[in-house]
């Protein structure tokens, strides 16, 4: 989650993540254990570190516009702002979250919903794994053709394969190894599938 340090100031455009929230608390989520095959609570343990201050300065630093999954998380870290992202994940009366919300910084200041349940991602490689649409929706709405898009927390790469899809680029940072390689074979897949339909 540090390589992007060396990059110079508001190298990128648009910083759209989705850092650990530090909640270690997934092997008490039954369900998720049911929806995703390679559960491994111990695992879940080593990626859910959430990130210090001095990380979310140099992110602000490289990046000229921050849309940060996890906002009620790192309050303490960011300014107050009049804009925000919620995911309504269409779970009313469940045990999870029925909303995720995002800390936007130097777009459109409103709040704006995304609605998308989020129990029809079926094929997940990652316990917090956002629909590919969220990113597409995300990017159509705060981006411009032409931005330089980072992810520094890749997880599924849902937000990359949304860049591609949208002719966006991008870099894209993931420390876990099994979730780099399933990243990667998931946008080699959609890679595929463009072919396929050409």
């Amino acid at each position: 989650e540090t390589g992007f340090l060396s990059y110079k100031d508001n190298r990128f455009d648009l910083a759209i993540f989705s850092p650990p929230y530090g909640i270690e608390d997934w092997n008490k989520r039954g369900s998720n254990k049911d929806r995703n095959k390679d559960f491994n609570p111990e695992k879940t343990k080593s990626w859910d570190k959430k990130p210090d201050k001095n990380y979310f300065d140099e992110l602000l630093r490289v990046s000229k516009s921050q849309i940060i999954w996890g906002a009620n998380h790192f309050f303490d870290y960011l300014s107050s702002t009049k804009a925000m992202l919620v995911w309504d994940k269409h779970q009313d009366g469940m045990h999870f979250n029925q909303c995720e919300l995002a800390w936007v910084n130097n777009l459109n200041q409103s709040i704006v919903i995304f609605r998308k349940p989020s129990w029809l991602e079926r094929d997940r490689i990652h316990p917090t794994q956002k629909p590919l649409e969220l990113y597409q929706f995300i990017l159509t709405k705060y981006a411009k053709q032409g931005d330089l898009i980072l992810d520094t927390h890749v997880g599924s790469a849902s937000s990359l394969i949304a860049c591609e899809d949208l002719g966006f680029d991008y870099v894209g940072y993931e420390l876990d190894a099994d979730y780099y390689k399933s990243a990667c074979k998931r946008i080699e897949q959609f890679r595929s599938q463009l072919k396929l339909s050409l």
